[in-house]
């Protein structure tokens, strides 16, 4: 049999059977990956195959091959990696301007993430109802530097309802994953979706306080109008875990694109002569927050080698 992992406590896994009906399962006692780096050899979003024993349970004997899947570091073991959730069809990063803001940086590690690991991503503008004009044209701003890179940007809100019913057909039949800052509203966002959730908004844990992981595991949920969605609550940090620093611009498609026109093969845009890349920002081609991002990135790969 065969069923899709939904929830995972750390040793035991909610399977949803083709049937709907969840069972309780863990992974064979001899089951082994190969060549395995990461803390949890299956993960929220794996189809699994499964026996069941004479207590009822699911024993996990196979994981199906995976489209993809995001990682990010462990907490407590070092050179290892947590798989978040595996083939994802969408990654929607909740984002608000004002209490909390989201930074540029912090989009930025998300987008990257999400192009290294070739998922589409979307940006969903939250709270709008509750914003003056001053946030609207930062909103307008954000819009400004992500929509011109191909990024979807949606404007919603979970108080007032603002384009739900145009998001719930963006989120119909795929595997979505959904992710933002503690305060958001993102809990709060999944609940209007779907009424039935009542996830609980106090169970995200603070982003602004480094090394609190009240969460480590992503759930599953499924939405009543088709397709699941993947919430991710804990997670601060993203990707760059598995990343070589040369590779990092190629994520960013407005730097991909002028990459070809240095001077130098091996330009990593950073104080080279004749630089394409650096030339855009001076000239306002290319935004500089997304320019600070990539040599913060790249900083933060050759200070912390992964």
């Amino acid at each position: 049999m065969s069923g899709l992992v939904m929830k995972s406590t750390g040793s035991w896994y909610s399977v949803r059977e083709d049937s709907g009906n969840m069972i309780n399962a863990r992974m064979r006692g001899k089951f082994r990956l190969d060549n395995i780096q990461h803390t949890n050899p299956i993960a929220v979003g794996d189809f699994v195959d499964y026996e069941i024993d004479n207590e009822g349970n699911g024993v996990i004997s196979k994981i199906h091959d995976r489209k993809n899947y995001i990682i990010r570091r462990s907490v407590n073991l070092s050179k290892k990696t947590h798989i978040i959730a595996s083939n994802i069809d969408r990654a929607f990063l909740v984002v608000t301007v004002n209490n909390p803001k989201t930074s540029y940086g912090f989009i930025d590690r998300f987008l990257i993430t999400a192009e290294a690991y070739h998922i589409p991503a979307t940006l969903v503008f939250n709270k709008m109802d509750s914003y003056d004009e001053e946030q609207l044209e930062i909103v307008e701003d954000y819009k400004f530097v992500y929509e011109p890179l191909g990024y979807k940007t949606m404007e919603v809100s979970a108080v007032s309802g603002l384009n739900l019913e145009n998001f719930k057909s963006e989120l119909k039949g795929i595997i979505t994953l959904f992710s933002g800052h503690s305060g958001v509203g993102k809990s709060t966002l999944l609940n209007a979706l779907n009424p039935n959730l009542t996830i609980k908004t106090s169970e995200v844990s603070d982003f602004n306080q480094k090394g609190q992981h009240t969460t480590t595991f992503a759930e599953m949920h499924e939405w009543p109008f088709g397709g699941f969605c993947i919430d991710t609550p804990g997670i601060k940090e993203f990707g760059l875990v598995d990343m070589e620093k040369e590779e990092i611009q190629n994520y960013f498609p407005e730097i991909f694109a002028k990459k070809i026109e240095c001077k130098f093969d091996n330009c990593i845009h950073l104080n080279e002569p004749k630089c394409a890349v650096i030339e855009s920002v001076e000239n306002g081609e290319i935004a500089s927050s997304r320019y600070e991002s990539y040599v913060g990135f790249l900083d933060e790969i050759q200070t912390n080698p992964y």
